[in-house]
């Protein structure tokens, strides 16, 4: 069962990514390191809903 899921940027909150996720196998918020064009550098994006 896979959902569309929202990143957020930890720095600045803006929302910059939207992806799937599989439910089943990765229950927990998704955590994972990508660019931030507000930021203009490399941060931690965790889901949102």
């Amino acid at each position: 069962m896979r959902v569309k899921v929202t990143l957020r940027c930890n720095e600045c909150k803006q929302r910059n990514y939207n992806t799937m996720k599989n439910k089943k196998n990765t229950p927990d918020k998704l955590e994972l390191n990508k660019y931030c064009r507000f930021c203009k550098k490399h941060t931690v994006h965790t889901e949102t809903k």
